[in-house]
């Protein structure tokens, strides 16, 4: 039985589930989400064979939607199960190194989470430096938003050339790129070639919707370089295993992409 890590998944608050942003994310998957017992997390995982989900804190100019200290709490008690990625207030530069150190160092983060959309800045925005020079530091990855934003906001902060620029300046920092990158898929593959240090991962589609070009990306020589995700709870780990025989990987790429890549980027 194949090992599973899901890279981006988040277990929602009622602040997180209250946001309009998730309006346009409930009419597309035709589900009302709503707040969910941590064990009905813990089945969801169980029932596609994921041993471990990298669970994001989300933090916007409106605050923490998902803070710090909620994340810490589930990876606390199931360590084993779960791992945090940290999220951070970008307006407050020293303070948000300080906490994505704290969280880092003191309680086993495995790195930064940025949703770019939240604030309307391009991960090539001076605020993000800071943070950039704090990961490579510490030896964790920066996870970013690339293509199109479901939820009613703008799409230009998840192009994937804002990731060109970022790794150029930061040629040490890991980037993980969620959401494949569509509908700049192309772009978003020639920079995960390009860059030793850029990732994909395939957070909030099917398998059925992986575009053509990055299921032969990965089939070749991409093989180190895309990673499982759902974005659960809007997908759920058992809907996108369902789908996996559609896109008829061996079995050396099929562990490289369910779960060798994130131990290796993650050092899980």
């Amino acid at each position: 039985m194949t090992t599973v890590i899901d890279v981006w998944a988040q277990h929602p608050t009622e602040r997180f589930l209250a946001e309009p942003f998730l309006d346009t994310l409930k009419r597309w998957t035709r589900q009302d989400f709503k707040e969910l017992p941590l064990e009905w997390t813990l089945l969801a995982m169980e029932s596609a064979n994921v041993s471990k989900a990298l669970i994001s804190a989300w933090h916007g100019p409106s605050g923490a939607l998902i803070s710090n200290e909620e994340v810490l709490a589930i990876t606390s008690t199931h360590p084993d199960k779960f791992s945090g990625l940290a999220s951070v207030d970008l307006r407050n530069p020293i303070v948000a190194v300080q906490e994505l150190r704290k969280y880092v160092c003191e309680h086993g983060f495995k790195g930064l989470r940025i949703v770019q959309w939240l604030w309307e800045l391009p991960c090539t925005h001076p605020l993000y430096y800071p943070l950039y020079a704090a990961c490579v530091e510490l030896d964790v990855p920066v996870c970013l938003q690339v293509g199109l934003t479901g939820p009613l906001r703008s799409s230009e902060s998840g192009r994937p050339i804002h990731i060109e620029r970022v790794a150029l300046d930061f040629p040490d920092l890991k980037i993980v790129c969620g959401h494949i990158g569509y509908p700049w898929h192309n772009e978003m593959i020639a920079f995960a070639t390009k860059f030793p240090n850029v990732y994909i991962d395939t957070s909030a589609y099917k398998p059925k919707r992986y575009p053509k070009e990055l299921v032969s990306f990965m089939k070749a020589h991409g093989k180190n370089k895309v990673m499982f995700g759902t974005n659960y709870p809007m997908l759920t780990p058992e809907a996108c295993m369902k789908e996996m025989h559609l896109l008829e990987l061996d079995e050396e790429v099929s562990e490289f992409f369910l779960y060798k890549n994130a131990e290796r980027v993650f050092k899980l």
